[in-house]
């Protein structure tokens, strides 16, 4: 029984990830695109006054053919349209519906383990803390940045600085939830949450401190509007994924769990010896 229900709440879960993921995509693409667009503007301006302050090689036809050949070697094997369409689009459907189905994995752990909160606010307790551990925090600490704006050569080493930052931030979240539950006996409830969460601030900011930053992240005389316009729009698009997921995914499990449970109290009277 408990397994089918876990079943049935990660289908929906990841049903859930892919209503929001086409929220998220409608947001990407009406405020995400423009600042993109942007920032590829000011890096083909860029590469264009390096070609052109570049001291001429040699004439001839054999320049014009290592140019031909570095154009061709330029030359997107994806073209700009379908990347900022049906690209973007699948990205964002397939983290939505990755992450739903995690967090709905999530959500049959929390569910009665958190308080005596009913499926609809397990749910949003739920997303909010995903949307706060697995963006969030690491979003604070590595801002999001346009493409083809920071330093490529170190691209390995922010992305796996922005990784091992959500694990940070997911395992600190759980060990805060542990220490909550436990210091609840002694400290009650609102004063065990507030030290569990004071010990998440505290040791989050540790991290801060001692994780290297992204000093490369930007290039120098990269417009700094530009550069928050980005950001803003992925936060957007994070906050609505998560909202939305939250909102569909509670209305869902508080039906799959209702009907579980009048199954099971029509199970156990069936089961019940008769009264005579």
């Amino acid at each position: 029984m408990y397994a089918s229900t876990v079943r049935g709440l990660l289908v929906r879960g990841m049903f859930a990830g892919l209503i929001a993921g086409l929220f998220a995509f409608a947001v990407a693409y009406v405020v995400g695109e423009p600042p993109v667009r942007g920032s590829i503007a000011v890096e083909e301006a860029a590469a264009a006054q390096d070609a052109a302050s570049a001291p001429s090689g040699h004439a001839g036809h054999g320049g014009d053919a290592a140019s031909g050949e570095a154009a061709e070697e330029e030359e997107e094997l994806v073209s700009r349209p379908v990347q900022s369409t049906v690209g973007l689009a699948t990205g964002v459907l397939v983290y939505g519906v990755a992450l739903g189905g995690i967090a709905s994995l999530a959500f049959s752990f929390a569910l009665g383990r958190v308080g005596g909160f009913s499926p609809r606010a397990t749910a949003a307790l739920t997303g909010a803390g995903a949307f706060g551990l697995v963006y969030l925090v690491p979003f604070l600490k590595y801002p999001a940045t346009p493409p083809a704006v920071g330093n490529p050569d170190t691209i390995g080493q922010r992305t796996t600085l922005f990784f091992l930052m959500i694990l940070l931030s997911v395992l600190l979240g759980v060990g805060a939830i542990i220490l909550g539950r436990r210091l609840a006996p002694r400290l009650g409830n609102w004063n065990a949450t507030l030290t569990a969460a004071g010990g998440f601030v505290v040791a989050t900011a540790l991290a801060f401190v001692f994780l290297p930053d992204n000093s490369d992240a930007v290039q120098p005389g990269f417009p700094a509007a530009l550069l928050w316009e980005f950001r803003i729009a992925s936060l957007a698009v994070q906050l609505v994924l998560w909202t939305v997921f939250a909102v569909v995914f509670g209305v869902l499990a508080q039906r799959l769990l209702a009907t579980r449970t009048d199954d099971a109290e029509v199970t156990a009277r069936q089961q019940a010896p008769a009264l005579g």
